[in-house]
């Protein structure tokens, strides 16, 4: 059997109506399938004005919008009738579920009945958002609400080794290999810096810009960087703020950082200048599998102070081309962004390291993976 061989039905919560690095990932793995010849049904929810055209044939399931303010994501409700017609009419011979939602759940089901290979791909840590929403007491019940999902497919991918790590030792399966992501080098590169650009925004040639690149969300860890930024002010280090992105916690990100400078939504050519136009990149999150912001800056030349978490962890190498800190450790974090701050020679010697290990990360040979586990997984089966 080759990847041409291959019937695919994947599952997704958000496939191409609000923009993150998790449905970029699979738009992307859908184009390389087709491009060997492999046949691919998407099922997902679906809006009048999605964030970017669709990869693939996209079937809409039921779904409702998202309570507590998170209403621009749509909750997958039910694997209807329809869908079920549709998927028996399609036929496939491989699952792929990336998220583990109500009809993830009916589609791992559906799947098991008809004794189908079932791979699940890791995106996010679902379950430490409780923790910041007030709810960390409900974090072992996700967890145990994850791995019951998980144990019930075949095998697992996972942006990162250190993600796999995380899912072997939680129980989740056993059958975890690594799906991780590439970088458009073409948006991607230190060339893209753009001194007029910062100067349009404010931001003077000789200030140093720590950047904040992603959706304005609390799971990002925008306390972690407004208090941080907070304990840069109290010692005096003289700094500017970048924002890049959008969401629901803009309101809240702008009060707590009213000197930042919010450069909203950029995307393809523009992210690319945006990054490069940063002088280091800051990014205190927990809850990504990979960190494809973190991967991003490193390609562009920007020094990365991070969160020791997973994602990357995999990624940055500390001392070397960028900065791992403890999760929430204000005081660490500063101290490492003074650094870079104060310290033109060793920002630009990790910058290069980093940019320099950026460049193994090729799209294809990545995507790559993923098919040649659906072929493992149906010759398993067989």
């Amino acid at each position: 059997m080759t990847p041409a061989d291959l019937r695919i039905a994947l599952f997704s919560g958000n496939y191409n109506y609000v923009r993150d690095g998790a449905n970029q990932a699979l738009n992307r793995l859908v184009g390389y399938l087709l491009r060997q010849g492999a046949q691919v049904r998407v099922y997902s929810p679906v809006v009048e004005h999605p964030a970017f055209p669709a990869t693939g044939d996209l079937v809409g399931v039921p779904s409702l919008a998202m309570p507590f303010g998170r209403g621009e994501y749509r909750f997958p409700a039910a694997l209807s009738p329809r869908v079920r017609r549709d998927l028996a009419q399609f036929a496939p011979n491989v699952l792929h579920v990336s998220s583990p939602d109500p009809v993830g759940h009916r589609a791992v089901t559906w799947g098991r009945k008809r004794k189908l290979p079932i791979l699940a791909s890791v995106h996010t840590r679902f379950e430490t958002y409780p923790r910041y929403y007030n709810m960390a007491f409900l974090e072992p019940v996700f967890e145990a609400l994850l791995r019951r999902f998980y144990r019930r497919c075949d095998a697992l991918v996972a942006p990162s080794e250190s993600m796999a790590q995380v899912l072997r030792e939680q129980r989740m399966n056993y059958d975890v290999s690594i799906w991780s992501r590439g970088v458009d080098r073409e948006i991607f590169d230190p060339a893209k810096r753009d001194l007029a650009w910062r100067r349009a925004l404010g931001i003077a040639d000789d200030e140093i810009a720590i950047g904040f690149l992603g959706r304005l969300v609390m799971e990002k860890g925008l306390d972690v960087f407004s208090d941080t930024i907070d304990e840069l002010h109290r010692r005096g280090i003289a700094h500017r703020v970048l924002v890049i992105g959008e969401g629901p916690a803009r309101d809240w990100f702008e009060a707590r950082l009213p000197n930042a400078v919010f450069a909203g939504f950029q995307g393809g050519a523009d992210l690319g200048r945006a990054v490069a136009s940063m002088d280091v990149l800051f990014n205190p999150s927990v809850t990504e599998t990979f960190g494809n912001v973190t991967l991003e800056a490193m390609a562009c030349g920007v020094p990365v102070v991070a969160a020791e978490a997973t994602g990357s962890e995999s990624l940055v190498d500390d001392h070397v081309s960028g900065r791992l800190v403890r999760p929430g450790a204000i005081h660490h974090f500063a101290e490492a962004l003074r650094c870079y701050v104060e310290e033109a020679d060793t920002r630009a010697h990790h910058g290069a390291a980093g940019e320099l290990r950026s460049r193994e990360f090729s799209w294809d040979a990545i995507n790559k993976a993923v098919a040649d586990t659906y072929l493992r997984l149906i010759r398993q089966k067989g």
